[in-house]
This record gives C-alpha cells, structure tokens and sequence, in this order.
C-alpha cells in the first residue's frame, strides 16, 4: 500500500508539474493541452514505460540458452524472493550499471550493461542483481519507471520553452501566458523541479533495496565489492545516459559528467557501502586492490562464460 500511495503522490506531483508548465507556456489554452497531455502519459507511462526505457538503451533480451549462467543467477535469487522470473536483458554498453523496471513483479525486467558483466565475478554479479530485485520485491519499479517517463515529458516542454523564447514566442498575456524572460527561466526550472521529484522517490529506496539484496544473495559482501566497482568504472567508463532515467540504475549514470550529477538521484557510494559492511569504510573510498586485479579476472572468465 506504501508505494501505491507514493505512485499515486508521483502521478499527482507531475501532472500539476506538467499542467504548470502548460500554463506559462500557452495560458488557459496551454494549460487545457497539458492536461490532457499528462493524462495521456499517466496512461502511457503505466503500461509501456518500461518498454520505452529498455528500448531507450537498446536493450536485447537473453534467454537460458544464450546466457544460462545470468539466468540461473537471476533464478536462484527470484525463487529466494519468492518472485516470479523476470524478464532479463543485457544492454550493449561498456560502462558498468544495471536497472530493474516493469508495472510490477509479474511484469518486471532486470538489465544489466555488457560493461558489468566484463568487470565483475559471480558473487558481485549476484548482488547488483540481488539490488534490482530487492527492487522488484519492494515495488519500487513501477515508481521509478513512471518518473523516468514524465520526467522526459516535463523535459520536452521545457526545451519548448526555450526554443518559444528564442523565437519570440510567449507574450506576457492572458491566452499565451509568460515573457521571454520567463520561459527561459521555466527551461531551467522545470527541470530541476522534475529532478527533486526523482530525488525525494528514489534516494531513500536504494538504501533499502541494498539490504534486502544482500538478505537475497546471502552475502552484503558481493554487493559492497560491485558498488566499489561501479563507482570506480563509471568515472572511467561515463555512459550516455537520459537524466530522466538516472534514478532507476544501481548507481548514478551521471556521476562526474553532468550538472545534473549535483542533483543526484543515488545516497553517496560509499555510505552505502559502509552499511553494507557494517558502518566500515575503506581508506581513500576507493576499491581494495583484490577487487580491482585478481577479481577482475575472474569478472573477465565470468563474461567470457556468458557470451554466446
């Protein structure tokens, strides 16, 4: 029931967002369109947003012929979570991340990047997706997959906004609502506003879908290697990531690259290593050197078993 008030919260909450905008953009009549827009991808976003998101990276679904060691991973951890099997994809991208999504567990899809399965062995394998099924289990997908999709919305109209500006568009009267100045200020804000929306959904869920995870995978262990792993990677390896998608990977896809990355949509790192471990922190935050050599050969030996 928590999470069906907090979807229903997010709905609310972007909706006037997006009725807003449609209100400084055009006055009454843009406000109408907006309206009808936001009821539109209410609709849309509950039964194809995961759809789009996967699509979105390209991701290619994989079976237990093509990868019978990612699937019987992702098995193993569904029947300790007494959850249905979902849906698993691989997304051909060498930056290490991973995301769950779907409308609920019935529906879900797990993917993870080639790039994780490349720098990973099986144990950290098994706790980034012990983390996107926590995920599942929490129903925390439905939310962030909705967000990911009006936030894209709000997005657009203030990339309207802004090209409106610059054209010459929006008089500051009663049918076409704000001045130039106005919209171009509208870009900027409305983003941002759509952005807090992500943060205030998603931040306190990794924290939970990290234990919950680890109680899965039967080892915090796996997990906390494979987040020092991700923090380390994803500096080095950037991904070309949607900000309206930011919140639904394991760790920030923006880390380091981005504006947005000030507004992060992730707890830091290392706290949640740090929980995961027992409130230890290793020096520096950086990953141990095990982590990085020996374990990353097998990480290598482990991705070249799952390779068709």
């Amino acid at each position: 029931m928590g999470n069906q008030i907090r979807t229903t919260l997010l709905l609310a909450a972007m909706t006037v967002l997006i009725v807003f905008v449609g209100k400084l953009l055009g006055g009454r009549q843009g406000m109408v369109i907006a309206l009808v827009l936001a009821a539109g991808m209410n609709f849309f976003s509950y039964w194809y947003s995961d759809k789009i998101v996967l699509k979105m990276y390209g991701a290619q679904e994989v079976d237990r012929h093509r990868a019978p060691e990612l699937y019987d991973i992702v098995s193993t951890l569904a029947q300790r979570a007494k959850l249905p099997m979902p849906r698993l994809y691989v997304i051909p991208k060498e930056s290490p991340n991973a995301f769950a999504t779907g409308r609920n567990p019935e529906h879900a899809a797990v993917a993870v990047t080639r790039g994780l399965l490349k720098i990973m062995n099986r144990e950290e394998v098994m706790g980034v997706l012990a983390h996107e099924l926590a995920h599942v289990h929490n129903r925390d997908i439905l939310i962030g997959s909705v967000a990911a999709t009006m936030a894209g919305a709000i997005m657009i109209l203030a990339n309207m906004a802004r090209w409106a500006a610059f054209f010459g568009g929006g008089r500051d009267d009663e049918n076409n609502g704000m001045g130039a100045l106005g919209m171009i200020a509208l870009s900027i804000i409305a983003p941002l506003a759509a952005v807090i929306i992500q943060m205030a959904v998603s931040r306190s869920r990794e924290y939970l879908a990290d234990a919950t995870g680890a109680r899965f995978a039967q080892n915090p262990e796996g997990l906390a290697r494979a987040l020092e792993k991700l923090q380390a990677y994803s500096r080095r390896i950037p991904m070309e990531a949607n900000p309206s998608t930011a919140h639904m990977f394991i760790v920030n896809p923006l880390s380091g690259k981005s504006f947005m990355a000030l507004f992060s949509t992730h707890p830091p790192v290392e706290e949640r290593i740090a929980r995961l471990r027992g409130g230890r922190i290793p020096p520096s935050g950086r990953p141990r050197k095990d982590s990085r050599d020996g374990i990353t050969n097998q990480g290598r030996a482990f991705w070249d078993r799952l390779s068709p």
